[in-house]
């Protein structure tokens, strides 16, 4: 494992909640990273660590390496990945987003 898989092992599995998005959750910087905040405060997440992935070029293209995943924002729950922007809002429209936060 590389030292920014590592890295990022250590955020995920330190925090219940991650999503890794670029810019801030009060300030978002790309439409998507904005509207996956708006869906964790649509449900009721009292915390959730965020990873700014501007501020880190390692961590902006580790992240995607780490999950298999191409794009930002990427959001892990307990450790475990569960997705960008569109899955969240199926999830959320669908009921399970709010049951897999709750858990």
């Amino acid at each position: 494992m590389s030292d920014v898989h590592k890295r990022i092992d250590e955020i995920v599995k330190s925090h219940p909640i991650v999503l890794f998005m670029k810019g801030t959750a009060d300030f978002p910087q790309c439409g998507f990273s904005g509207r996956s905040v708006q869906i964790l405060k649509a449900c009721n997440v009292g915390e959730c660590f965020t990873v700014n992935v501007l501020e880190d070029e390692e961590i902006r293209q580790g992240i995607k390496e780490y999950s298999n995943w191409p794009t930002i924002p990427q959001l892990y729950v307990r450790g475990e990945f569960v997705g960008g922007s569109d899955i969240l809002m199926e999830m959320y429209q669908a009921g399970e987003l709010q049951t897999l936060l709750h858990a």
